[in-house]
């Protein structure tokens, strides 16, 4: 039996995933450090698991994998990962929801931070020698208005108790608040989060109806002088509006995680203005959530190969 491994953080932190698949007799094979997509393509037939990365897995070449049994996702999106081909050809697809929601949690919080108080800012000037004081904006006190309200939105929630925030919901899929949150987040309608909060963080899928849901509209709509945070897809917000809204002066800054077509280049109109945070999708990588993910998926590789029931499995 053999697995490929394309995510570049599997195992990164401790053997003990890898550890899991050796000792149940299963070959690896680790792909991960200079991922070539051609060799992908080429190899994959071969094995008869995968976990897998961000990167394409295009329906063709999943048809052309007799032995492939299972498709682990190191992360939580699925968007790369053709679930209903998967379906058709009887692969499990697994992914690891809630393992990275504190340490996307904390990226937010900080992303917040950072370009509220101007940190990223002050500090790269600081090291081109400019010592300058630059006046940010408290974050404490201020309303938070949450895009879904999924594990990670709600770790976000509970920071900004700590905050002595106010804290506005969407989520179309959750019609009552769970017991812990209600004394202090407000379910509230798409346009009342937009247009009621300082800082829009936003918590969901990519899927076809969430596709430039943040676009000239919805950013107009928003309160002049207001931030814009997104830790959970590229492609939720129009990169093109976002950026005639900052530079207009309608919105004061905007912090990412994620863009559209990542790797960002370094040619990106965002890129050009002051007021704009832009960190290469390190949401999940802390040592902790690394670790948690790595083994879940080591872990179900295992399990669907001897038989045994799947963790989150998905397909």
């Amino acid at each position: 039996m053999k697995v490929l491994i394309t995510s570049r953080s599997f195992g990164k932190i401790g053997d003990t995933a890898e550890k899991i698949l050796l000792d149940a007799g299963i070959e690896i094979v680790n792909k991960s450090v200079g991922f070539d997509q051609a060799e992908f393509e080429r190899i994959i037939p071969e094995f008869d698991a995968l976990i897998i990365g961000a990167h394409e897995f295009e329906e063709k070449d999943m048809a052309r994998c007799p032995n492939l049994k299972i498709i682990c996702k190191h992360g939580v999106g699925l968007n790369n990962i053709h679930l209903e081909k998967a379906k058709e050809l009887g692969i499990a697809v697994t992914n690891a929801p809630g393992t990275n929601s504190n340490a996307v949690a904390d990226l937010t919080f900080g992303l917040m931070l950072s370009v509220a108080r101007k940190i990223s800012h002050s500090s790269a000037l600081v090291k081109e020698g400019v010592w300058k004081s630059h006046i940010g904006e408290d974050v404490c006190g201020k309303t938070v208005g949450l895009l879904g309200f999924g594990a990670i939105a709600r770790k976000v929630a509970n920071r900004a108790r700590g905050f002595d925030m106010q804290v506005l919901a969407y989520d179309p899929y959750v019609k009552e608040l769970p017991e812990e949150y209600r004394g202090f987040v407000k379910l509230c309608g798409l346009e009342e989060v937009i247009s009621g909060c300082d800082f829009l963080s936003v918590h969901l899928p990519l899927t076809e109806e969430t596709k430039y849901m943040i676009s000239a509209r919805e950013l107009a709509m928003m309160k002049k002088g207001s931030y814009l945070i997104n830790t959970a897809r590229g492609g939720i917000v129009n990169e093109n509006d976002l950026y005639e809204a900052l530079k207009s002066g309608h919105l004061n800054g905007a912090a990412m995680d994620v863009v559209e077509n990542e790797p960002m280049t370094a040619q990106h109109p965002l890129l050009s203005l002051a007021n704009v945070v832009v960190t290469p999708h390190i949401g999940m990588y802390s040592k902790e959530a690394i670790s948690a993910v790595s083994e879940i998926c080591a872990t179900n590789v295992v399990a669907c190969l001897t038989g045994k029931p799947l963790c989150n499995q998905v397909v």
